[in-house]
């Protein structure tokens, strides 16, 4: 049937194929239907909590950091307590956010609680991207991209992994929603998705990079009702963003933070290819079928049972032009991370932030599953039926599967410490001053006996020695250590930091110190150890 040209709903074209009716109208026809597929969708959300909550571990240094933060910033509220205040000027995210209701939660349930707290955000983005995609395209299309993104590493690890990605992801979702559920309302009604955008960059700078996606959608998705008056929409939103964000951000001393952490961020040293094959293995088979979805709606417009919700009238399929501006931002907003990385030459969080990209081109992806599948209610040979039904669970199953997979292999990308944990309980006290490597652990662990003060890291250190000589660098630890400053030090073996060679060579030398414990470990990279060391003398 030519483009542009409608048929009656359930009516039958000139090639004898009956055309399916819009999703909309059959949504208005038969609300019946929307139960079956919530309880799908409720399935989906089930086993994507399951797959995220199989996973364990002791808490990561990003989580101890930003709960015991959080609980830190807790009691200066209420009891005007000392904050450490390299908080705001080296979190990815402002520590008055994410951090506190990371920290409230572990009051409640400790670090299972804060973990907690990041699956509700996920579920709430797979619950919100159901309800998008069902209005850009249908319920069927909706599930499929729901199943796509609970299946990946991202949407796994973020489910139970206590930072501020989970938080900022689901307000960037929650904007992108709104600008979709009000693409007939007026102009001013994308208002609405302004505090949350500037919410979403609060909570983690990083989710600015995707601002301009939620724009670009809002102005989209209006156009077919709206026409060339939808590019207020765009005005209204960026300027919202813009006047609330720097009202927020004015004076704030989260600017460091933002320079630190995203905007002047150090390079790494990873190459551009070893980039590209992370990204690829980590959301490849999502983004081949969102490419897929993208240039079967290009072509076909309606394609089985979806007549886009950007219609204007039942039955009519936007034209290609906008079909096609659609796919571009979609799927062009998959590659942001990626190539902001390999800009910056770095692996290091890449893993989460291709969750962000997948959120938006996940629809896409559920559309180019749902084409793979085939249209429901069409007079098709039961043989090509079953074929293509094999070929979707074959793809289901290999994206769960890998998806599982690269979970278990992040999470244990980190030492377990929690024999560490039960062997220092008795050696710990609020007087001591201990040295360890990842120093945000045990700082975490011990918040009720210790103070965060009281734990010095093996990354950076000014020491000035008893005669008043000032040391830095490798030079400050094995000048610290030969004084006997630390009652405990703690190594992970191999290092992890740049001092670490120099340490363990200033510990026995200095005579003040012995080995008394070894604990080992394996992790994803291989086995490894952690080495207590305790002072003999004063």
């Amino acid at each position: 049937m030519p483009e542009g040209v409608r048929a009656p709903l359930g009516g039958t074209p000139a090639g004898g194929v009956p055309e399916a009716a819009p999703a909309e109208a059959s949504a208005r026809g038969g609300r019946g239907r929307a139960w079956p597929h919530r309880a799908v969708l409720a399935l989906v959300m089930v086993v994507q909590a399951l797959l995220s909550t199989r996973l364990h571990n002791s808490a990561f240094m990003d989580e101890a950091l930003y709960i015991h933060a959080g609980r830190m910033e807790f009691a200066y509220l209420l009891h005007g307590a000392a904050v450490n205040p390299s908080y705001s000027s080296t979190f990815s995210g402002s520590p008055m956010l994410y951090p506190l209701l990371a920290g409230a939660m572990d009051v409640v349930g400790g670090l299972t609680g804060a973990r907690a707290l990041s699956l509700v955000f996920m579920l709430g983005c797979t619950g919100l991207l159901y309800s998008l995609t069902r209005r850009l395209f249908s319920e069927r299309v909706g599930l499929f991209a729901a199943v796509v993104f609970a299946a990946s590493q991202s949407t796994i690890v973020l489910g139970w992994f206590a930072t501020f990605d989970s938080a900022a992801l689901f307000l960037l979702a929650f904007a992108a929603w709104l600008v979709v559920r009000t693409a007939r309302a007026g102009p001013f009604a994308v208002l609405f998705a302004a505090p949350v955008l500037v919410l979403a960059f609060c909570t983690k700078y990083a989710a600015g990079l995707f601002i301009p996606t939620v724009v670009g959608l809002a102005v989209i998705v209006a156009w077919p009702h709206q026409g060339v008056r939808a590019l207020w929409r765009g005005v209204l939103l960026s300027g919202a963003v813009g006047a609330v964000g720097g009202a927020v951000l004015y004076g704030s001393s989260i600017l460091a933070g933002i320079r630190f952490t995203t905007t002047s961020r150090p390079h790494g040293t990873n190459s551009a290819s070893s980039l590209v094959d992370v990204s690829v293995e980590w959301m490849g088979l999502a983004f081949v079928l969102a490419c897929l979805g993208a240039l079967a709606y290009v072509w076909r417009g309606r394609i089985g049972e979806v007549a886009s919700a950007g219609r204007k009238a039942a039955g009519e399929v936007p034209g290609r032009v906008w079909r096609a501006t659609l796919g571009l931002l979609l799927c062009g907003t998959g590659l942001l991370a990626p190539a902001y990385q390999i800009h910056l030459s770095t692996s290091v969080s890449l893993h989460k932030h291709v969750g962000f990209g997948l959120f938006f081109f996940a629809p896409l992806a559920g559309l180019g599953l749902s084409t793979i599948v085939g249209p429901p209610f069409r007079r098709t040979p039961i043989g090509l039926l079953v074929v293509r039904a094999a070929i979707g669970l074959g793809i289901i199953g290999f994206a769960f599967s890998s998806g599982v997979a690269q979970s278990q292999w992040r999470y244990a990308t980190w030492p377990d410490s929690t024999r560490l944990v039960d062997l220092l309980r008795s050696q710990v006290n609020g007087e001591g001053r201990y040295l360890a490597d990842i120093a945000q652990v045990p700082t975490y662990y011990f918040q009720d006996v210790t103070d965060w003060s009281q734990w010095t890291g093996t990354y950076h250190l000014g020491y000035t020695d008893a005669e008043g000589v000032e040391h830095t660098g490798a030079d400050a630890y094995t000048a610290a250590i030969g004084d006997g400053r630390y009652d405990l030090v703690v190594l992970q073996r191999p290092g992890v930091s740049k001092f670490d060679p120099a340490i363990a060579k200033a510990l026995p030398s200095s005579g003040r110190y012995r080995l008394s414990a070894e604990l080992p470990f394996s992790t994803t990279f291989g086995d490894g150890s952690y080495q207590v060391w305790t002072r003999t003398s004063d």
